[in-house]
């Protein structure tokens, strides 16, 4: 009777405990919740300043999908940029290696330097180099087919730019449309027209559509000159096969 007793007690102290330690963990899990936000915001203050932080939080929950698009904008760019700048090389420097030996018929010697040599266009001609032995008419053809793969290579990123330069503005629009409506709920609930009242909303409106062309218009900007680049790259492709046929013939 007695360990019944203990047992009951125990049971009684554990059904008044349990509780309590379920709330203070909960509580615990907020308050490291709010510690590691309140750390982000201090982190994003120090880098960006308060300033910025500010309008960010004023532009409400379409700036978060809106700055996902620009770090996903802003990391193509980084890539497209690099890979266009390993890939550009000196085209006459190239040549004056290349035309020489295949004017003395070595193309197995100037296979090796294109082969070493980096960059799309030292790429194709290093394809139509190794069929050398089938003539002129084949060299052609396998630099045709080359440089088809290469340019390939060479517009891979455009569709990612092109989807962060739509998205950012839409995004935007998207935030201005749910800023309107807060601001016209305002009015509905207040049930009389003030500039105070529809303030926040207006001003979530026309942040958010700030904040998406703020990111379209650089990756918009960069993405053209990237279009550029890789049309100057086209015609060096074109300059160096025409170079190499004619030293062939």
């Amino acid at each position: 009777m007695r360990k019944f007793s203990y047992i009951m007690l125990l049971l009684a102290v554990l059904g008044l405990l349990i509780p309590g330690m379920a709330f203070a963990q909960e509580a615990a899990t907020e308050a490291a919740a709010a510690h590691s936000a309140g750390g982000l915001e201090s982190f994003a203050e120090l880098v960006f300043g308060s300033g910025m932080v500010k309008w960010f939080k004023d532009g409400g929950w379409a700036m978060w999908p809106i700055l996902i698009v620009a770090i996903y904008g802003l990391a193509y760019v980084v890539w497209k940029f690099i890979s266009l700048i390993y890939a550009k090389i000196n085209l006459n420097a190239f040549l004056a290696k290349i035309i020489p030996l295949l004017e003395e018929k070595k193309y197995k010697e100037a296979a090796e330097i294109a082969k070493a040599t980096r960059g799309p266009i030292a790429s194709i001609i290093y394809a139509g180099l190794l069929k050398a032995d089938g003539g002129v008419s084949t060299v052609e053809k396998a630099i045709e087919n080359a440089a088809m793969i290469e340019m390939s290579y060479l517009e891979k990123g455009f569709l990612e730019l092109s989807t962060s330069i739509t998205l950012a503005p839409m995004l935007g629009f998207l935030g201005t449309v749910a800023g309107m409506i807060s601001a016209f709920d305002a009015i509905a609930a207040a049930r009389a027209v003030d500039a105070t009242i529809v303030a926040s909303g207006i001003k979530i409106a026309l942040i958010t559509t700030e904040a998406g062309l703020i990111v379209a218009i650089p990756v918009q900007f960069f993405n053209n000159i990237f279009v550029t680049m890789v049309d100057a790259m086209v015609i060096d492709m074109q300059k160096a096969t025409e170079r190499v046929i004619e030293a062939m013939l």
